[in-house]
């Protein structure tokens, strides 16, 4: 499933450089994940790099996106322009 930043959010800059798929950006107000783009880090780390550096604990699971293990690998190999 992909990942949410929630609003205690405090704009501290640390998950955008980390992620490895480049789905983190500065929102209107908060930084926002794009579910289209976030892997949970599947393929790359074993545990969502954003979440590890995250000081506030403001990330969750995006239940509006709900994707199995499997699922977020074959994301990651579309993004990298493999097989679907």
């Amino acid at each position: 499933m992909s990942l949410k930043i929630n609003e205690l959010c405090v704009n501290c800059d640390v998950c955008e450089p980390v992620c490895p798929n480049k789905a983190i950006s500065m929102g209107p107000d908060i930084y926002v994940i794009d579910p289209a783009l976030c892997t949970e880090c599947v393929g790359h780390h074993d545990e969502p790099q954003c979440v590890v550096v995250c000081p506030v604990e403001c990330i969750d699971p995006d239940p509006e996106h709900p994707e199995t293990n499997e699922q977020l690998l074959a994301k990651l190999a579309r993004l990298q322009g493999g097989a679907p």
